[in-house]
């Protein structure tokens, strides 16, 4: 019967997922930003800070030897072995994160029309994009003229940007971008919070919101950028902001409506049992509350069908 030694399963032990595929098995790897990765076989399979995380199976680990077995359904032993019988033929190169570099604001346009129009083309308010504007959540990237939506610290000092192409589809964050302080719009008697996938997503909603006849204005927002924090059942923004404003004591999780969306909902809401009350309200209709605006206002403003 096949046998290893407490010794072999400690040296298995130590090996990180990423410095194994990047040593053994590069082919299967992709980065996604930064020092964040995925594998190409499952591209919800994040790795990030020293962890993993499968989110669309809900299971994640650190070592390499808990993804041979969960996600590659080894047995223990056979797992052990592969890494032991792969250190002996090759010595991993172990791949240390560069230092994180500090978030500096890309060169800003002159002018915001291409953002002006990009948004409102996709339903949300000019009363509420003009706000962002005003208020430095929104600029205009000069280069690629990208909207760039801009998160601060308590100290209101720029921590996060993620650009958004005006007509083509890449997004992304900008360099040096540190997601714990993500694009939100807090007042500070808020004692609740709504909270999202994308900055988007976030404006739609308050667009919503005003379309009702309410004060948009009164609401916390907070974008995840995003839900693939790996081997965190809190996501880093949200984390932050319930450390940096103790009132919150209820969080409103308006995430898409996709098997990613509804899996993080539960997670955050157990993660978050005994520190605020969680509420799901994923849209009504459509993946995100952007694809719900906009058949809210198909609802407002249906086409005229010409009559023969």
């Amino acid at each position: 019967m096949p046998y290893v030694s407490n010794e072999e399963v400690a040296r298995a032990r130590e090996m990180d997922l990423l410095t194994y595929l990047q040593n053994y098995e590069p082919e299967n790897l992709k980065r996604v930003s930064g020092e964040t990765y995925c594998t190409v076989d499952h591209d919800s399979l994040i790795i990030s800070n020293g962890k993993w995380c499968w989110f669309s199976q809900g299971i994640g680990g650190r070592s390499a030897l808990d993804y041979l077995m969960k996600v590659q359904c080894m047995s223990f032993i056979d797992a052990v072995q592969k890494i032991n019988g792969n250190v002996v033929t090759m010595s991993p190169v172990v791949y240390v994160p560069a230092a994180k570099k500090e978030f500096v604001m890309p060169a800003l346009s002159d002018s915001t029309w291409r953002t002006e129009s990009y948004l409102k083309k996709r339903g949300i308010d000019a009363e509420i994009i003009k706000y962002c504007i005003t208020h430095g959540l929104i600029y205009e990237t000069a280069d690629y003229h990208n909207v760039l939506f801009v998160g601060y610290d308590n100290e209101n000092k720029p921590r996060y940007g993620a650009l958004r192409s005006t007509w083509s589809d890449f997004k992304g964050d900008a360099r040096g971008s540190d997601k714990r302080f993500s694009f939100k719009i807090m007042p500070e008697e808020a004692t609740a919070v709504h909270v999202f996938e994308s900055a988007p997503d976030l404006l739609s909603y308050a667009t919503l919101i005003k379309m009702s006849g309410n004060d948009w204005k009164k609401c916390a927002y907070l974008s995840l950028a995003g839900i693939s924090d790996a081997g965190q059942a809190v996501p880093r923004a949200l984390e932050q902001l319930l450390k940096d404003y103790p009132k919150i004591h209820a969080v409103h999780l308006h995430l898409d409506n996709d098997p990613p969306g509804r899996k993080a909902a539960v997670s955050i809401t157990e993660a978050l049992e005994g520190r605020a009350v969680c509420f799901d309200v994923p849209p009504p209709e459509g993946k995100d509350f952007n694809d719900y605006l906009k058949i809210e206002k198909a609802k407002q403003n249906p086409k005229k069908v010409e009559v023969r």
